[in-house]
């Protein structure tokens, strides 16, 4: 497999396995006005500083809008 292969398989794998287990792909819980204080709880993870890309609050944000429904 190429790397382009390795990586559409692993992100099929990711999905098919969400589905399997019941993972949403959106969540409606979350309102606008929620995203100052998750982005800040993100930010302030113990697991943050291991992401491969350090994010700005805004990017944060924008990430939980994409899950938004």
């Amino acid at each position: 497999m190429s790397p382009e292969e390795y990586r559409t398989a692993a992100i099929a794998a990711v999905e098919k396995l969400s589905e399997d287990v019941g993972i949403p792909k959106t969540l409606d819980k979350i309102r606008e006005e929620d995203l100052d204080q998750l982005a800040e709880d993100a930010l302030n993870d113990a697991c943050y500083p291991g992401n491969p890309r350090e994010a700005t609050k805004e990017q944060v944000k924008e990430l939980f809008r994409k899950i938004m429904a």
